[in-house]
C-alpha cells in the first residue's frame, strides 16, 4: 500500500513541478506533505470513516477567466519565456500541442486571452532570432518581389 501511495505522491509532485519552477527544497517539502496527506486519507478509508466532499468541490464548474499567475496577455510574453495563461507553465513558445492539452487551438487561446490573431506566442528572444534569420536569408526582399510580380499578373 505504501508503494502505491508513494507513486501517487510522485505523480502529483511531478505535475506541480511541470506547471512552475520549484526548487529542490520545495519539491522535497511537497513530497513530504502530500505523502502525509495521502497516508491520512488512506487510514480514513481503511477505518471506514467516510470523507465528506463539500458540494462546491463535487460540482464541476467552469473555471473563471482569470490568467494563471495573475498576468495579462502581453505581460505573459517575456524576454526569455512565455507563460501559458491557462496553467501557468513557462515555455520558450506556446505550441498548438500544449494548447491541445487545454482543449484549445492557438486561435481560440488568442481570442480567449485578448491577443491579436497575428501575435506570436513565443518569447521575445525567439521572435527576434526568427526575424534575424529570415532577414539573413533574404525573405523580406523575396516576398516583396513576389508580391510585385503577382500584382503585375493580376493587372
Amino acid at each position: 500500500m505504501g508503494k502505491r501511495l508513494l507513486e501517487m505522491c510522485v505523480q502529483i509532485v511531478e505535475a506541480q513541478a511541470s506547471a512552475g519552477m520549484m526548487s529542490t527544497e520545495e519539491i522535497e517539502q511537497s513530497l513530504k506533505k502530500i505523502y502525509k496527506v495521502l497516508q491520512e486519507l488512506d487510514a480514513l478509508e481503511e477505518s471506514g470513516a467516510g470523507i465528506e466532499v463539500p458540494q462546491a468541490v463535487s460540482e464541476k464548474k467552469e473555471p473563471a477567466k482569470v490568467p494563471a499567475l495573475g498576468k495579462g496577455p502581453y505581460e505573459s510574453i517575456g524576454e526569455d519565456s512565455v507563460v501559458c495563461l491557462e496553467c501557468g507553465a513557462q515555455f520558450r513558445q506556446i505550441t498548438a500541442n500544449h494548447l491541445r492539452s487545454h482543449g484549445l487551438t492557438p486561435r481560440e487561446y488568442k481570442k480567449k486571452w485578448g491577443f491579436r490573431l497575428k501575435d506570436s506566442l513565443a518569447a521575445k528572444v525567439v521572435t527576434r532570432s526568427r526575424s534575424e534569420s529570415a532577414k539573413a536569408r533574404g525573405i523580406p526582399e523575396n516576398l516583396k518581389a513576389y508580391q510585385e510580380r503577382r500584382k503585375k499578373k493580376s493587372s
